[in-house]
C-alpha cells in the first residue's frame, strides 16, 4: 500500500466545497449531521440545508468585513453551527480558528489576541466573557451568538434569516489558508498552526486504514473529542462529511461512559474515534449489548495490551492506535484490518507518509535506537507555518524532517513505539526510560484507571522513576503499591520499575486529554 501510493492533490481546492456543496449538488437531501441535543432530541440536517445555511452566513460575514486571509474565530462546543461557520469562512477565503469552550479569560484573550480574529461565533454561556475581552482585542469587531443577543452582539441565526442564499465562493488554492488551530501548549506557550485546504487530503489516507476500508455503506461516525481541536475536527467530523457519512454531532458537557454507549448504540454510530481517556472510563462501565461498532482509533497517549483485548472482546472491534501532532497529524497507525498489530506500538507509517527516527543532525537511526519521531518534508498534511513565529516554523525543520518533539524507536519491521516527549524522558543509571511502557503496565491491573510515570531527581541514579495512579472507585490501597512495582518489575524491567507510587484523585490532563507529566514534576518539586 505505501510503495503503491501517489498524492494527487489538485491546484485549487475548497474544504467547503469538497465537504458540503459537492454532495448538496449532486444528493441535496442527504443526511449529513445527526445532532443529539441535551434532552436526547434529534435534529437531522441534510448537506443541503447545511450549504443554503454555509451560503446565506458567508453572505453574513462579507458584509461584517470578512475577506480572505481573516480569521473567524468558532467558541462552540459540538453543533451544526460550528461546521456551518467552517464551510462559510471558506467559502470566503478566510481562515477558521477554532476555540475550546473550556478556555479561561487568559486563554481566549492569547488567542484572539494573537490570531487577530476579526470575528467570533459563540453561545449564551460565553458571550459575556467575549464581550469583557472586546476592549482589550481591536481587531475583533463583530460577535455572533448561536442563542439570544442583544446588541452589540449579532443573532446567528436572526442574520442567516436575512441573507441572501446566493453565493458563489472564491476560488482557493490548496495550499490557501484555511485553518489555525493552536498547540495545546504541553511543552510552552501555544503556537498558532496554520494549515492549507489540502491538509484535508491528508488525513484521508489514514482515515481508510485505521477505519478499515472506511467508507462503507451503513458507516455512521462519533467522537466525543471536542471538534476545537484537531483529533475531532480532522480525525472524524471533516472526514465524515467529506465521504458523506453521517456524523453524530452531541455535547458532553463532561464525559460520562454511559450516557456514550448509549449514544453509540441508539444512533447506531459504527466508526469512533475514542481518546484514550475516554477509553479508559468505558472500561470501567457495563458494555450494553446489541452495539453494532466496526472501527475505533485512539491517540494522544498510548494504549496497553489489555485495553486493545478489550475492545476486541467486548466492543467487538479493533482500537487501531494513530498518531499524529497538530503541526502534522495522522502519520502513523495500526490496521487490524490490514497487518499485523504490536501490542504497545503505534504501528506503522500511513500510505503518503515517510517518517524515521531521527538523531539531533536530522540522520536516520538504525532500528531499535531511542531517537525523536520524524516527517520527511514536504507533505500535504504538514502546516503551512506557526503564525507570527517565522524563527519557530524554522527551528521545526532539520534536513528536510519535521522535527515531532516526541521520542521513539522503530523496529526492523518498521513499527513505531512512543517512548515520551523529548522533556518525558527519564534518565537512570545511564538508562534513558520511556514513561508510557511503564504507564501502560501499571493500567493493566484492574485497580488502576489511570497512570503517569515521572522522573525524580537522585544523587546516584541521577534521577529514579515515580508514579501516580488514579484507582477505580472502591479501591483498596492497602498493599497495592508493592504489588504495582512487582508488576512492573515482572513484566518489564527491573530497572523500570517506580521506586514510590501514589494515589492521587485526578490526573492533571491537557484538553485534549493527555497527561500533563511537566504538571507532576512541577508539584513533586514544589513539594
Amino acid at each position: 500500500m505505501h510503495a503503491a501510493f501517489h498524492w494527487r492533490v489538485p491546484e485549487y481546492f475548497n474544504i467547503a466545497t469538497a465537504c458540503c456543496d459537492s454532495w448538496a449538488k449532486g444528493d441535496p437531501d442527504r443526511l449529513a449531521i445527526i445532532h443529539v441535543l441535551a434532552d436526547g432530541g434529534v435534529q437531522n440536517w441534510t448537506y443541503g440545508q447545511i450549504k443554503d445555511a454555509s451560503d446565506r452566513f458567508a453572505n453574513v460575514l462579507k458584509s461584517a468585513g470578512v475577506g480572505r486571509g481573516d480569521r473567524v474565530a468558532v467558541l462552540l462546543a459540538q453543533c451544526p453551527e460550528v461546521l456551518i461557520t467552517h464551510f462559510a469562512a471558506m467559502k470566503l477565503g478566510a481562515v477558521v480558528l477554532p476555540l475550546f469552550t473550556l478556555f479561561g479569560t487568559d486563554a481566549l484573550r492569547y488567542r484572539l489576541s494573537d490570531s487577530g480574529a476579526k470575528v467570533v461565533i459563540s453561545d449564551a454561556g460565553n458571550i459575556e466573557k467575549l464581550s469583557n475581552l472586546a476592549g482589550e482585542l481591536p481587531d475583533l469587531t463583530t460577535i455572533f451568538s448561536i442563542g439570544g443577543a442583544a446588541d452589540p452582539v449579532r443573532g446567528f441565526w436572526p442574520d442567516i434569516g436575512r441573507a441572501s442564499p446566493h453565493l458563489t465562493p472564491v476560488k482557493t488554492r490548496a495550499d490557501d489558508p484555511a485553518v489555525l488551530i493552536y498547540t495545546s501548549g504541553t511543552t510552552g506557550p501555544p503556537k498558532g498552526v496554520v494549515h492549507g485546504h489540502r491538509f484535508l487530503l491528508g488525513h484521508l489516507p489514514a482515515i481508510e486504514c485505521h477505519h478499515e476500508g472506511f467508507p462503507k455503506p451503513g458507516d455512521v461516525g462519533w467522537t466525543p473529542a471536542d471538534w476545537a481541536w484537531i483529533g475531532g475536527l480532522m480525525d472524524m467530523a471533516m472526514p465524515c462529511l467529506y465521504f458523506g457519512v453521517p456524523l453524530v454531532s452531541h455535547r458532553m458537557r463532561r464525559f460520562d461512559p454511559d450516557g456514550a454507549f448509549a449514544l453509540i448504540k441508539r444512533h447506531n454510530a459504527r466508526n469512533l474515534f475514542l481518546p484514550p481517556t475516554a477509553l479508559k472510563l468505558m472500561r470501567q462501565a457495563v458494555v450494553p449489548g446489541g452495539l453494532n461498532i466496526r472501527s475505533i482509533s485512539s491517540g494522544g497517549e498510548s494504549l496497553g495490551a489489555d485495553l486493545l483485548d478489550w475492545g476486541r472482546e467486548e466492543l467487538g472491534a479493533p482500537i487501531n492506535e494513530i498518531y499524529g501532532q497538530t503541526e502534522c497529524n495522522l502519520v502513523l497507525s495500526s490496521c487490524a484490518g490490514s497487518m499485523d498489530v504490536c501490542p504497545g506500538s503505534m504501528g506503522r507509517a500511513i500510505p503518503g507518509f515517510d517518517v524515521e527516527i531521527i538523531d539531533g543532525n536530522g540522520a536516520p537511526l538504525p532500528a531499535g535506537e531511542m531517537g525523536e519521531i520524524a516527517i520527511k518534508s514536504p507533505n500535504p498534511g504538514m502546516f503551512l507555518r506557526y503564525l507570527n513565529r517565522p524563527e519557530d516554523t524554522a527551528a521545526k525543520y532539520v534536513n528536510g524532517w519535521l522535527k515531532t518533539g516526541d521520542l521513539g524507536v522503530r523496529d526492523e519491521d518498521g513499527y513505531f513505539t512512543f517512548a515520551a516527549r523529548g522533556d518525558d524522558v527519564i534518565t537512570s543509571a545511564g538508562y534513558r526510560i520511556g514513561p508510557s511502557e511503564i504507564e501502560n503496565c501499571l493500567t493493566s491491573h484492574p485497580d488502576v484507571v489511570m497512570a503517569a510515570a515521572i522522573g525524580v531527581a537522585d544523587p546516584v541514579r541521577t534521577q529514579i522513576v515515580q508514579a501516580y495512579v488514579v484507582l477505580r472507585d472502591g479501591a483498596d490501597w492497602a498493599g497495592l503499591e508493592e504489588k504495582l512495582i512487582a508488576l512492573v518489575r515482572q513484566k518489564i524491567s527491573p530497572h523500570v520499575a517506580p521506586k514510590r507510587i501514589e494515589p492521587i484523585a485526578a490526573m492533571p490532563m491537557t484538553a485534549t486529554g493527555k497527561i500533563m507529566r511537566r504538571v507532576l514534576r512541577d508539584d513533586q518539586m514544589a513539594g
